[in-house]
């Protein structure tokens, strides 16, 4: 034993890998709806601690698409994200 961490902790994303994969998925899928110009307020929140992920999404844009359908979707492309991130994680 050589006092390194095990191989899976190593492989392990860190937090704020997670965070910014998630905040860059939530903010890519909006932006692939709407033009940055027709977006009046956009605020992701992402959190990551002891395991678990909270993603918060506020959108201000206008009615076509659904602002809230797509800050939904937005939330879940977070997530797949963050799946992603820890099956590539294990190999």
């Amino acid at each position: 034993m050589t006092g390194e961490p095990s191989d899976r902790a190593a492989q392990e994303p860190t937090d704020e890998a997670v965070v910014e994969a998630a905040s860059e998925a939530a903010e890519g899928l909006i932006l692939d709806r709407y033009k940055q110009s027709e977006v009046d307020d956009l605020d992701v929140t992402v959190t990551f601690e002891d395991g678990t992920l909270e993603v918060d999404v506020y959108l201000d844009a206008p009615d076509d698409p659904d602002p809230a359908v797509v800050a939904q979707e937005a939330i879940e492309a977070a997530e797949e994200a963050v799946d992603e991130l820890f099956e590539d994680a294990d190999g």
